[in-house]
């Protein structure tokens, strides 16, 4: 367990405001959130982070906001979107974060959903997407506020509502307000990023996230005051558990960074102790670190791929609880010393004890890699509905490619179909209706259907398979995992992404995409020179490499798991070209729409 600090009552009992008046009174002068100004750092301690919510907290109330109403929010991993969250909570306000990706029909939708009238913006690029909705009679919305002052146009700044705050604030008032709060009350309503349909609004407590937050704490072994590097969206539950709920409860430190592609960079630069990715950020650093030794000589490659199996074998002992033999133990940190650490320190990995994923299967052969550096993936697994994470891999006890065990408090079990439910005082009470009241999604005894398939083995660790819903089942009636199948031919570095199709169908086809950092390396170590990606994506001889990695992956499924034939894409798969959600998880239906012709043709006689 993580946090030692006193906490102010029994975790059922306890809303988020307490919290943050304890970090102010016991812990105030401790480093609370940090962002960057150009090329510094600017950090406000918890007391200074308490004084400017209880300001904001004010100008928000002068503005109209009333207790119970949703706000919406699309903004940056910026201190105006953190510190307005918390403001809005301790008016008993609800704070509703929108991907900043989301299409203006999505936003259109949650708008009208969550029936707010304000919404708080970044700048111009957002505007766009928003004004239209303030003409739009059939959506609630009434105004908007903006935070990038000079892109405002006719609308109300954050600086200007932040300025009558601090000119209105009353203290009697602003403690009463949050006082009022009761630990079943609403803190958050999180809208699904709407794989297969419209975003379901989930509606969260401050009960459940206690809950959450305390229990997954005790799953932890982190140094007091640990730094946390926030990127992801907060309309994602991990980043909202993460970067907001967790640092409140142990009154740690929060790094904000506003371009998620500049996390490496932040890595680099500030050496964490913890870092949680999902599977594809964690794809991503692998196929960076990869592209990287392509290039080193033979004889480092060798030195590292031994320090990497003295690393693995070390994990594997681990693993199965055991002590590793002296001898493999000093070998290992001598291969660390000497091999590993150096180039840990590069990238700013060395310091790391506690790493982390979470919301989609993660590859093997990525876990495994980075067990080879003597890192850890601790991956989890849980949904928006259960308050983030339902079972989680701990330094205690973890297998390598499960998702772990369940956490305190939360029952687990699997249905006939292989279904995963979960029943738990972390699991939400039902998804929001467009009237406010909420559509129950548990049966009469608890249970709420995952959607995931998965089983629990002998040790109580989970393994999942897929989604429910995205299982391919061919023609002769054969269900088949498409992420089984699509993880097993990833695992050859050429191949980022990919796409498994086939339902209805007698056999299995692939879309696979190049790997952007890694395809022009591989293709530099053969001389074949440099060429753009498309260029690549059809040459000779990267088309037979693909096609043997093919061919490997299929030597390890089942026949009907076996992809006959592929097409190779040069260009990668995001959340801006829609093929991504905004938390990185495949849109197989839109993938299978833009691409279809070429499905198609995969399916003709050759």
């Amino acid at each position: 367990m993580t946090t030692n600090l006193r906490l102010p009552g029994r975790p059922e009992g306890i809303t988020l405001p307490v919290l943050l008046a304890r970090n102010a009174a016991e812990h105030g002068s401790l480093a609370a959130l940090s962002w960057r100004e150009g090329a510094e750092w600017r950090t406000l301690t918890w007391s200074e982070v308490r004084r400017k919510v209880a300001v904001l907290a004010s100008g928000y109330a002068a503005l109209g906001v009333e207790r119970g109403e949703h706000v919406l929010l699309m903004m940056g991993n910026r201190p105006e979107h953190w510190l307005t969250d918390l403001a809005l909570v301790h008016l008993g306000a609800v704070p509703v974060t929108v991907y900043g990706t989301s299409a203006p029909e999505q936003i259109a939708h949650i708008a009208r959903h969550s029936r707010a009238r304000l919404a708080v913006v970044e700048g111009a690029r957002e505007l766009a997407r928003w004004e239209p909705l303030l003409a739009d009679d059939t959506v609630p919305l009434e105004r908007l506020v903006v935070a990038e002052a000079a892109e405002a146009g006719p609308h109300r700044t954050y600086g200007s509502l932040h300025a009558s705050g601090a000119r209105l604030h009353s203290s009697d008032v602003f403690e009463k307000a949050w006082q009022e709060i009761r630990p079943e009350d609403p803190l958050t309503v999180v809208y699904t990023s709407g794989t297969t349909g419209d975003p379901k609004g989930v509606r969260l407590t401050h009960r459940n996230i206690m809950l959450q937050a305390v229990r997954l704490d005790r799953n932890t072994d982190l140094p007091e005051h640990a730094e946390h590097i926030c990127y992801l969206p907060f309309a994602h539950i991990a980043e909202r558990i993460l970067g907001i709920y967790l640092p409140l409860l142990r009154a740690a430190h929060v790094r904000l960074v506003g371009d998620p592609t500049a996390v490496a960079a932040a890595v680099r630069e500030l050496h964490p102790v913890q870092f949680f990715g999902v599977p594809r950020v964690w794809e991503k650093l692998a196929a960076g670190v990869r592209a990287v030794l392509a290039q080193l000589p033979q004889e480092q490659q060798r030195a590292i791929e031994e320090a990497g199996d003295l690393a693995r074998a070390r994990a594997g002992h681990r693993e199965r609880g055991e002590e590793a033999p002296a001898a493999l133990e000093a070998s290992y940190a001598e291969a660390r010393e000497r091999v590993l650490e150096p180039l840990l320190r590069l990238a700013g990995l060395d310091r790391l004890v506690w790493t982390a994923s979470a919301t989609a299967p993660m590859p093997i052969d990525v876990v495994r890699f980075w067990a080879g550096w003597g890192i850890t993936i601790m991956d989890a697994w849980g949904l928006t509905e259960t308050s983030g994470v339902c079972t989680v891999n701990s330094p205690d006890g973890f297998r390598l490619g499960s998702v772990g065990r369940p956490i305190e408090g939360l029952e687990l079990r699997v249905a006939q179909d292989g279904e995963i439910l979960a029943r738990g005082a972390t699991v939400f009470a039902g998804y929001l209706r467009p009237d406010g009241s909420l559509e129950a999604a548990c049966d009469a005894d608890g249970w709420f259907p995952t959607g995931d398939i998965g089983r629990i083995d002998d040790d109580g660790f989970l393994w999942l398979t897929d989604r429910k819903k995205e299982l391919i089942i061919t023609s002769n009636g054969k269900n088949v995992s498409p992420a089984l199948v699509e993880n097993t031919v990833k695992e050859h570095p050429l191949i980022g992404q990919a796409l498994v199709h086939g339902d209805g169908r007698s056999y299995l086809v692939a879309l696979l995409v190049l790997d952007p950092e890694l395809a022009p390396a591989w293709a530099a170590a053969r001389g074949i020179g440099a060429a753009p990606l498309e260029a690549l994506a059809a040459h000779p001889a990267v088309l037979d490499e693909v096609a043997r990695a093919v061919e490997v992956a299929n030597a390890r499924l089942n026949r009907t798991e076996q992809i006959k034939r592929f097409r190779l894409l040069a260009a990668e798969w995001g959340p801006e070209s829609g093929e991504l959600t905004p938390s990185l998880k495949l849109r197989r239906r839109v993938v299978r729409e833009k691409y279809g012709d070429l499905i198609e043709k995969l399916y003709e006689t050759p």
